[in-house]
């Protein structure tokens, strides 16, 4: 059962990058551009949908090591509005709940992309422990990461070889 939100651990991350809206939507739903801007943790897809451009419905189970251990999360896509938004939740894995929201706003010079990532860690009081510990700032860290490897792609002329027919 997902706990209330206003009781989950919340990180909402702000990246600006200098590239038009529909450029960043569809690199952000980049199964490819996801795990390249996760290399750190060697994530990869192990069942689900494995390439392309996330739809809602669409499943993904990764596997990646984080905080020195395997892991495994199901995630589904459960809403998009092109060039707007998309959210995943977590279906199985590590936390209690996961809930990520990704919105996308034109702005000038380029898209804001806010990240809305809110979670729940297993094991209840010790769980909410691990969270102000250590757990949302490794989090934190992780989605920076992968933003940064994002705004690369975007601002530069590799965009292309990773999407497709554009």
């Amino acid at each position: 059962m997902e706990r209330n939100q206003e009781l989950m651990a919340t990180i909402r991350l702000e990246t600006f990058i200098a590239a038009p809206i529909e450029r960043v939507f569809n690199l952000a739903r980049s199964i490819e551009v996801h795990m390249a801007g996760s290399e750190h943790t060697g994530e990869r897809v192990v069942s689900g949908r494995r390439s392309g451009l996330i739809e809602v419905g669409d499943t993904v189970t990764w596997e990646a090591r984080h905080l020195g251990v395997k892991q495994m999360l199901t995630s589904e896509v459960v809403k998009v509005i092109p060039n707007e938004l998309f959210e995943d939740i977590m279906l199985k894995g590590a936390f209690a709940s996961m809930r990520h929201t990704h919105l996308f706003t034109e702005v000038s010079g380029g898209t804001l992309m806010v990240d809305k990532f809110h979670f729940t860690a297993p094991l209840g009081l010790l769980g909410r422990l691990a969270e102000c510990l250590f757990l949302t700032a490794y989090m934190r860290r992780y989605l920076w990461r992968k933003n940064a490897k994002l705004k690369e792609l975007a601002e530069s002329s590799d965009w292309r070889e990773w999407l497709e027919g554009d």
